[in-house]
């Protein structure tokens, strides 16, 4: 496998941080993507991500918008792509697409089941089935650098986190070269999910994945739909300025802060910010952590 930025930071031991954008859904959302990712790229991250839409939705916007930040800015762009809804011709074509584009970087998923969160997984007629299988197919067609995703609080599928860590080492022992995780807010759950990993000699680098709250009905939704328990301090101390947005987002901040540092001073080798497409709150906690993240 080629050095990317990526392995490179990752293997030198020094801390990874990096920011995760979603394709929006028409040109007035396009434009304060740009202005977020303008605002985020003088701090140098070691990468940016940019997402597919639900059920794949955004196949298309998603693969313009990271040739753009590969072809416009001095950001390392890494792409997702999921199993949900093609075909392995397919997914072959949208890695050239990629490759021809500047990316060198892919986060393989297998992504939500077509009709949604909660429902049955169906795989396309002639697709994949897991993210393990197509880490193995961008690996064969490509010498693309892998990330894939990692679950701290159990994937909704998993019977349980000795199954979430087997499945992980499986996703390395295919060619993945480092995990992100979904957003948590417990950090004995990332650690518990690295030492299991560890028990089954599986060194992956596991990047924890952090979302600065800033809208209370927004995160109970997401951890509704994705299965993520929010820990009953995070919910006191969101409550207690559930009527005061300023507050709200105070609280977020300060809560984001806390979890990097916890992550930080018990090893994690970086930090992945979800940003929803919007720079302050990420900054302000990258401006708290300070030296941390250096």
């Amino acid at each position: 496998m080629p050095e990317t930025p990526i392995t490179a930071r990752l293997a030198s031991g020094e801390r990874s941080f990096s920011f995760e954008f979603f394709p929006p859904k028409d040109d007035a959302g396009e434009a304060v993507l740009w202005e977020a990712i303008r605002r985020l790229e003088p701090l140098n991250p070691t990468f940016v991500s940019v997402t597919y839409g639900a059920g794949g939705s955004t196949r298309d916007r998603t693969t313009r918008i990271t040739a753009a930040i590969a072809r416009d800015t001095t950001l390392t762009p890494v792409a997702h792509l999921t199993c949900v809804g093609a075909s392995r011709a397919e997914l072959r074509q949208v890695i050239g697409g990629y490759a021809d584009a500047g990316v060198s970087t892919v986060l393989a998923l297998r992504g939500d089941p077509p009709g949604g969160p909660g429902t049955p997984w169906r795989a396309h007629p002639e697709g994949l089935d897991h993210a393990t299988d197509l880490v193995r197919l961008v690996r064969g067609v490509s010498r693309f650098t892998v990330g894939v995703a990692a679950f701290p609080d159990g994937h909704p599928e998993s019977p349980g986190a000795d199954h979430d860590a087997r499945v992980l080492a499986a996703k390395a022992e295919a060619g993945a070269a480092f995990a992100i995780t979904q957003f948590f807010f417990d950090p004995a759950a990332y650690f518990r999910l690295v030492e299991g990993l560890a028990a089954l000699g599986c060194t992956l680098p596991v990047i924890p994945g952090i979302m600065p709250v800033t809208n209370i009905a927004q995160i109970e939704r997401f951890a509704r739909l994705s299965g993520t328990p929010l820990p009953a301090p995070v919910v006191a101390r969101l409550d207690a300025v559930r009527d005061d947005p300023a507050g709200v987002r105070r609280a977020g901040v300060e809560i984001a802060t806390e979890l990097s540092r916890t992550l930080l001073d018990g090893g994690a080798p970086g930090l992945h910010f979800y940003t929803l497409n919007r720079s302050t709150a990420a900054l302000d906690v990258f401006a708290d952590l300070g030296a941390a993240v250096r």
